[in-house]
């Protein structure tokens, strides 16, 4: 409850600076956990409330959830908030049909029950919806929080891991609020800063007690578009010690990391023999370049939507950090080596895919945008990929704004930057990438698992408008011959079949009491209640070709699977 309580202290007014300490998610260990994603509000300014959306206790985001490496975890999922949804484990290694993309929705009132073995490397991810269309909406309304995976290579180090102790959460978000004080999921006006869902700007600031030794931050860029360069006041140093999906091989000594929407670093700052004191996380955007999202605002073509947030191309605080006496125990030191990461090495790449960033014209800022030239098709299949292919992406950016790619499925390792060798804090497990205007990066990744033709994988600018507006394609990982199996539903409750379907399908299920068919859309295409048999047949040769979502009613509980209609 420590969050749903420190947001509450958040009701002073505008005139002088309201303080209010760091919310801290609490967490969820498995094996089992229960997300209910809900509709809710917070008073984030006078006048009226800001409906929200959360998970479990919470009145916005949700609580952390620990996963530990090699552990099955059984997810359940229960939608609430009156509109179709989806939640996507953004980060994590699973099968395509438990990733939660924009296939695999959750319908009003219905609940979804991935379920998988954790396979990544200690790290912070995270999870939040990703239906197709609505994803900002709903993402900047709150639907969100943290994962944190840990594995024995990263227990065996003396590193801070006192979770709210020495080892603090930080989801930094920055967002535009319309003059009913409504979240707007296209703001290219952002400016009100939010850190663990408590305001950090317009009057109000966010306050950390951390102790006089060493410290880790776990940073995630959950902004719709704005990219963050943090540092700290007198531009004191830290090391940054993991990005996406790990642990690097050594700590990098540093003033300012860059983190665009969807990255995560972890990082620590010795505080050793500063009790007392204070300095601030802050946001250097003064220093990004002319065409990053929170950089200095560019000139607009007359009739383009307004994009000059006060935040762009200036230097701000987002949370301040006040120094106090260390705890039991304290970790004073940093240990000099942290892993071995084994990057694939160029040679052994199958293949090249060049992806290339476009839009309707070079002065086009605010989108619509590409890949290849196509917008995303929730039917077409971009790429079929090989299990077990190793390859080189390419990513080449022809647009005047950088964007933030992000591949589900995979991390990978990023091998040319600019044509030249990326930075030592960009060389450990990546699954984001910003790509500035008018230039390129290479990654290389192998898909070595999760074969599965019917659900694909996605890839996307983490902008969340861009995504939103079709920046998105699509994969699957075909096996490698027939004797290969490829992975299937693992809720046995009911089946449907043929699967794909011409003209009949069949749904079979104990103690049916009704079904729903509903297009990509979220439109009711087909329902049937008062059912009394085990067994259905539906007609669908006069349906369009298509995916679609089978709602099954049994036993007071409701489940969903896709067919596809030929």
């Amino acid at each position: 409850m420590k969050l749903l309580l420190k947001i509450g202290l958040v009701l002073l007014g505008f005139n002088s600076i309201a303080q209010t300490a760091l919310p801290i998610p609490d967490t969820l260990s498995g094996p089992n956990y229960v997300l209910n994603m809900h509709k809710d509000s917070v008073q984030f300014f006078s006048g009226n409330i800001s409906h929200t959306y959360a998970f479990n206790q919470y009145k916005y985001l949700g609580p952390t959830l620990i996963f530990n490496k090699g552990t099955n975890v059984n997810i359940t999922v229960n939608n609430q908030i009156g509109d179709t949804t989806t939640v996507h484990w953004h980060g994590i290694h699973l099968p395509s049909m438990m990733d939660g993309g924009p296939h695999t929705t959750i319908l009003p009132n219905a609940i979804w029950t991935p379920s998988f073995t954790v396979m990544d490397n200690a790290a912070t991810y995270w999870y939040h919806p990703h239906f197709m269309g609505k994803t900002a909406k709903q993402v900047i309304k709150g639907a969100a929080g943290l994962i944190i995976v840990r594995d024995p290579i990263e227990a065996a180090l003396t590193l801070p891991r006192k979770y709210g102790v020495d080892d603090f959460p930080l989801i930094i978000q920055c967002q535009q609020y319309d003059s009913l004080n409504q979240s707007m999921p296209l703001g290219m006006q952002d400016s009100t800063i939010l850190v663990n869902g408590a305001r950090a700007s317009h009057g109000f600031t966010v306050n950390a007690n951390f102790p006089a030794q060493i410290v880790r931050m776990r940073l995630l860029n959950a902004s719709g578009e704005r990219t963050f360069n943090f540092g700290f006041t007198a531009n004191k140093q830290f090391k940054i010690i993991a990005s996406d999906g790990g642990l690097l091989d050594n700590p990098v000594t540093t003033s300012r990391i860059r983190l665009s929407p969807g990255e995560r670093a972890e990082i620590l700052i010795d505080l050793n023999g500063m009790n007392g004191q204070i300095l601030h996380l802050m946001g250097y955007a003064s220093e990004l370049a002319m065409g990053i999202q929170g950089g200095p605002t560019m000139p607009m073509p007359v009739g383009s939507p307004p994009m000059d947030s006060p935040l762009n191309g200036i230097d701000f605080n987002i949370m301040q950090i006040t120094v106090t006496p260390q705890t039991t125990n304290p970790v004073t030191t940093i240990p000099s080596s942290l892993t071995t990461n084994a990057p694939y090495l160029s040679s052994q790449a199958n293949i090249t895919r060049t992806i290339r960033f476009t839009a309707d014209s070079l002065m086009v800022m605010d989108g619509p945008f590409y890949f290849n030239g196509n917008s995303f098709d929730m039917m077409r299949i971009d790429y079929e990929i090989p299990l077990g292919s190793t390859e080189i992406w390419k990513l080449v950016n022809e647009t005047m704004v950088a964007h933030p790619f992000h591949i589900h499925d995979v991390q990978f390792f990023l091998i040319d930057r600019s044509g030249n060798i990326p930075p030592t804090e960009e060389l450990g497990r990546k699954d984001v990438v910003l790509v500035p205007p008018f230039d390129s990066v290479m990654f290389i990744t192998k898909f070595e698992d999760f074969a599965d033709t019917i659900t694909p994988f996605m890839y996307h600018c983490h902008i969340l408008m861009h995504e939103d507006d079709g920046m998105m394609g699509q994969f699957v990982v075909k096996p490698l011959s027939v004797g290969v199996n490829e992975l299937k539903n693992n809720n046995n409750s009911f089946s449907i079949y043929p699967n794909p379907t011409n003209s009949i399908v069949n749904i079979d299920a104990k103690e049916m009491t009704s079904v729903s068919i509903f297009n990509t859309l979220g439109e009711m295409v087909y329902t049937q209640n008062k059912i009394s048999t085990n067994s259905l047949q539906i007609n669908t040769s006069q349906w369009s070709k298509g995916l679609y979502t089978v709602q099954v009613n049994s036993n007071n509980q409701s489940i969903a699977k896709k067919i596809i209609v030929n």
